[in-house]
């Protein structure tokens, strides 16, 4: 497979830079974005170690009730769910700057500049006391987002080629998206080489990226994602999607009982401990359509493969699961109506499960032998999901072992203002077995309960001219018990939210875009 795909780069960059066309349009546009954000009672302000995936205990408890803050050894929270500590607000901007060269034989070339930046922070500034600013600034304050080279009708045929920086979109992007989403929008790009074939009745991507380059061997300790997505349109108003993609990870792994240098005899002796690559394979189905005044988007996937980077977290004594493997599905529906009233508002409901284990409880034996072998926790992986369903719960489309349902209602209040009006709620699939005592009796677990939260969104644009857009909203969550007592259900299934209360927690925002 290697070998085909290093044959595929290469005449990829030999036909990208083998092309000597004559340039005939250049388009210079771009945008910049502004929103303020105010979040309450949701992070924590505790300056304790970081939060780790490698966890095996839970949050440190009295009388059975967690301390979000105090916190038990190899676990933590960014969470508190109180408003006891301060709030968090900031205002981000985004701004970009593209270049757009088309040139004969349907070649074209594509840059784009971005830079994002938190008010206040990493600017050319200076202290009105000593007239100095001595905090240290960025010197990567504007990045290259988007940079290739296009080929178009490639030997007259429906074949596109692109090589370089660029955005990959698949779908409705329930995996794979430039996720420019909710607040911290830094988008994403991938480099890679894209071919695509659009024929009448279907089309076909095939990709390589590089997410990680080692600078070692050819294409060996790297970090790769490719994939092959294939649409269909052969039916009216209703498109066939099904895909693969593998991500790859190459990147070594320490054996746990390598003893001896450059060796890990006692390893292989003893059959343990021994790691291998991670394997993502993820294989999907989609179909999405409209008829008459109902429309749906439904998306099942499925991932399988081995997990050892994973497996490797979950070291507990001296060894960790070498045995890791993904075995978990994923899915959406979507479904709305339009109503023939008014402004023609359109209902919807909406269900997302994203399947997940958690096997963190411990017996007393398991404990007390150095040489137990754990079972990891592996979830359904979000790969690059540019979907989010809660600012509070998925803020990084990172929300796994869960599974959340919503109904509302969008459409325009006036011929520049739109609105969406909706309500969600959020269980844990698997929940975690947290120690009573862990510091004494890490064995002695009681379950967190499943019920995760409740939130209620109401969010408005208005187009105040073609070219600049107004956004505001709010947002509130409902703590369920599920957070305050604790489940693994951010990082994909890796992060701990346990925290000290219950209070609700509200999210408020506005800014606006403009493009130019």
């Amino acid at each position: 497979m290697r070998h085909k795909l290093a044959f595929l780069l290469l005449i990829s960059f030999l036909v990208s830079f083998a092309v000597f066309a004559e340039l005939q349009n250049v388009e210079v546009g771009g945008s910049i974005r502004l929103r303020w954000n105010y979040i309450s009672n949701n992070f924590t302000d505790f300056a304790g170690p970081a939060p780790v995936p490698a966890t095996r205990w839970g949050a440190l408890s009295v009388l059975g009730r967690p301390i979000g803050n105090l916190l038990g050894p190899g676990v933590s929270s960014i969470f508190d769910w109180d408003n006891e500590g301060s709030d968090l607000s900031f205002v981000e901007q985004r701004t970009r700057l593209h270049i757009n060269a088309d040139f004969t034989d349907q070649v074209r070339a594509y840059l784009e500049l971005d830079s994002y930046d938190v008010w206040g922070e990493d600017f050319r500034s200076v202290d009105y006391v000593t007239g100095v600013d001595t905090r240290a600034k960025s010197t990567e304050d504007v990045e290259v987002y988007q940079a290739y080279v296009e080929a178009n009708e490639m030997w007259g045929t429906p074949l596109k080629l692109r090589v370089g920086r660029q955005e990959l979109a698949f779908g409705s992007q329930f995996l794979v998206g430039p996720r420019d989403f909710a607040f911290f929008w830094t988008g994403l790009s991938f480099d890679a080489v894209r071919l695509t074939y659009d024929a009448e009745t279907f089309t076909v991507d095939a990709w390589a990226s590089k997410l990680y380059e080692s600078m070692s061997d050819f294409f060996e300790d790297d970090l790769n994602f490719y994939g092959v997505y294939a649409t269909c349109k052969a039916v009216e108003n209703v498109v066939f999607d099904i895909y693969w993609m593998l991500l790859e990870d190459d990147r070594p792994i320490p054996n746990d009982l390598a003893v001896i240098p450059d060796g890990d005899f006692l390893s292989s002796l003893l059959g343990v401990g021994n790691y291998d690559k991670t394997m993502l394979h993820t294989v999907g189905f989609r179909s999405a359509g409209k008829f008459d005044a109902f429309d749906y988007d439904v998306e099942v996937a499925y991932q399988f493969g081995e997990a050892d980077h994973i497996g490797k977290l979950f070291r507990v004594g001296l060894i960790g699961d070498d045995d890791a493997d993904f075995d978990n599905w994923g899915g959406k529906l979507d479904v709305g109506y339009t109503l023939d009233f008014w402004r023609q508002p359109r209902v919807f409901a909406s269900f997302r499960y994203f399947g997940g284990e958690d096997n963190r409880a411990v017996s007393l034996w398991e404990w007390l032998n150095p040489f137990y072998k754990p079972e990891a926790s592996v979830s359904f992986n979000r790969l690059f999901s540019n979907e989010i369903s809660s600012g509070f719960l998925d803020l990084w489309n990172d929300l796994s072992n869960a599974w959340w349902a919503r109904v509302g209602a969008n459409g325009a209040l006036t011929d520049s203002l739109r609105a969406i009006l909706f309500v969600s709620y959020y269980e844990a699939v698997e929940t975690f077995e947290r120690p009573v005592w862990p510091y004494i009796f890490p064995w002695w677990t009681k379950s967190s309960d499943d019920y995760l939260g409740t939130d209620l969104a109401l969010f408005f644009e208005y187009q105040y001219s073609p070219d600049l857009v107004i956004e505001f909203g709010w947002s509130h969550l409902f703590v369920g018990d599920g957070l305050t007592e604790g489940n693994f259900v951010r990082w994909n299934g890796m992060l701990y939210t346990g925290g000290s209360d219950d209070d609700g927690v509200d999210y408020v925002y506005a800014g606006c875009k403009l493009n130019f």
